[in-house]
């Protein structure tokens, strides 16, 4: 255990879920740490980096089995060792769930709107298609009609192509408007995009997360093993709040909007571990030619620069 409570809280609460999120946290681990350095590792320092979460090794096999078979990660064999990383699949739906994560600052938005209209697709795809497009920060504001003030044209794109649903969706493109965010405006993206329910997810994280950072900028000597592990359940948890967020531009929002303050702490927070962090990635994981290698050059631009 960490000397630090707020940490050890953490930990506890991450244990405590039924069931443990074992996958989760090691799809968070290969796309925070694992893919800057290469991605690829060795299963065995896997197993020894994650079991301070309280990670069995055979729960720990059968997740990264289970990633294997639904296609995020690919095994290599070299003699007796197993080295995994994300593949080619796995890699897209990781650039695709993390970009936002890391983001410096969201452009300016000009008032103007994307629709797409669902109702030439049969039942089960627009199902498909709309919890896509949700995943994406579109909103229903309609019947069958899904919106985003700020969306990205290729990501749609590709998306309908994927779900072979381009040929059935009609996609429009407003004109940007003088005034962007109506008293009417705003009550539509309050009920389309469930933004009370948002905020009080973001005021949990901050709850939770706040005492950390108050406790490590009061360490004389911050500890590589405690930096890891809060960076990774830092991310984990951001991560998740994110797939929720449809990050609408800030005309659009309350004015007390706890997304903002919850993206700061996280900055904050990530900034002042890394450096340690790093340290005790070099020190645990393992490649097929020994140490990790350095750390790419994006990774140092997240959250706009690290150290």
């Amino acid at each position: 255990m960490s000397s630090l409570a707020p940490l050890n809280h953490l930990i506890t609460r991450f244990q405590e879920q039924t069931p443990i999120r074992a996958s989760s946290l090691i799809i968070t681990l290969y796309g925070d740490a694992v893919e800057p350095h290469g991605g690829t590792v060795w299963l065995g320092s896997l197993i020894g980096l994650l079991e301070p979460f309280g990670i069995n090794e055979r729960l720990i096999r059968t997740s990264i089995f289970r990633l294997t078979k639904e296609g995020w990660l690919t095994a290599e064999k070299v003699g007796r060792r197993s080295y995994y990383s994300l593949t080619g699949t796995g890699r897209r739906r990781f650039e695709k769930a993390f970009k936002r994560v890391y983001s410096a600052s969201l452009p300016a938005w000009d008032g103007a709107w994307t629709l797409v209209l669902l109702s030439q697709l049969d039942v089960a795809k627009r199902k498909s298609v709309r919890e896509e497009l949700e995943w994406q920060g579109f909103g229903a504001i309609a019947p069958n009609v899904m919106g985003c003030p700020r969306a990205d044209r290729a990501d749609l794109a590709a998306t309908l192509r994927e779900l072979e649903a381009e040929e059935d969706s009609i996609v429009f493109e407003t004109h940007a408007q003088e005034i962007l965010a109506s008293k009417a405006m705003r009550a539509q993206v309050r009920e389309s995009w469930g933004i009370d329910e948002l905020g009080h997810h973001y005021s949990e994280f901050i709850r939770l997360f706040r005492p950390l950072w108050q406790a490590l900028r009061e360490q004389e000597t911050l500890e590589a093993q405690d930096c890891f592990l809060a960076r990774t359940l830092l991310i984990h948890e951001y991560r998740r709040l994110l797939l929720r967020d449809p990050q609408l531009p800030d005309e659009l929002l309350p004015g007390d909007w706890e997304g903002r303050a919850a993206r700061q702490l996280c900055r904050n927070l990530y900034r002042l571990v890394s450096p340690k962090a790093e340290a005790w990635l070099n020190d645990m994981l393992e490649t097929a030619d020994g140490p990790l290698p350095d750390a790419s050059e994006s990774f140092y631009r997240r959250f706009g620069g690290l150290s």
